[in-house]
């Protein structure tokens, strides 16, 4: 299911609406990046003036937040009848291909100030799974942060900013191998046994993706069944659970 907005026709003279500008918006960082995103840019694109897309988002923030939106509220939604590891799986597997789709999506939500209420309602549909197995809210809490960005459907990593293409390289020098194959070995046995598995040398980012997931979905099941809780509770909580 495309988690892409349904946009609405571009006839001349049609009623310009929030729901208008943010697909507009959807398609510009779609096919430009979300940094070419501007009222300036969107009001080109509307064929109106930029004055005119303030009576719609109050400003930039509001604009991105409610691209977000648009991309969030048509994450597939999992079946009732899933157990809650797999309509968790589900949620999560569904965030990783609206990011594909939109590849702008991620730095639009890392760097997002506001959590609007289809975020937060995503978030909850999530939490709701996770309760809906029988987890205490302890234990959602403490899963929901060891999940992290994963649930938006990407998994931060050091060092993996974007480089500049260059052209094919020529195979690296023995020597230098052998050096780096002295002083770091067990990143080069890694490195190595990736290239004989994928010959082209990258990273199996959905497989990665999944099996980091997977993993951590074990481990909450895990401690769900061995009855784990952070510690004892204090105090009675408002929504009756501890």
């Amino acid at each position: 299911m495309s988690t892409t907005p349904t946009r609405s026709s571009p006839a001349s003279g049609s009623r310009l609406n929030r729901a208008r500008v943010l697909d507009a918006a959807v398609a510009l960082a779609d096919r430009d990046g979300i940094d070419a995103v501007s009222m300036r840019r969107l009001a080109t694109e509307l064929d109106v003036v930029p004055m005119a897309l303030y009576k719609h988002v109050a400003d930039k923030d509001d604009l991105v937040a409610g691209m977000i939106d648009a991309v969030v509220t048509g994450y597939r939604v999992p079946a009732l009848e899933l157990a809650w590891r797999d309509a968790v799986r589900t949620r999560v597997l569904a965030a990783r291909d609206a990011l594909l789709e939109h590849p702008w999506l991620r730095s639009a939500i890392e760097r997002a100030t506001i959590r609007t209420p289809a975020v937060l309602g995503y978030m909850d549909a999530v939490a709701g799974d996770l309760a809906r197995g029988g987890l205490s809210y302890d234990l959602v809490h403490y899963a929901m942060h060891a999940l992290g960005h994963r649930i938006w459907g990407f998994s931060p990593e050091a060092f993996s900013g974007a480089r500049p293409a260059s052209p094919p390289e020529a195979p690296p020098d023995p020597e230098v191998l052998a050096a780096m194959a002295q002083r770091f070995p067990h990143v080069v046995a890694i490195a190595a046994d990736a290239g004989a598995r994928n010959p082209s040398g990258a990273c199996e980012e959905d497989d990665e993706f999944a099996f980091t997931l997977d993993l951590l979905l074990d481990g909450v099941e895990r401690l769900h069944a061995g009855g784990w809780q952070s510690r004892p509770v204090q105090r009675s909580s408002p929504v009756g659970d501890s």
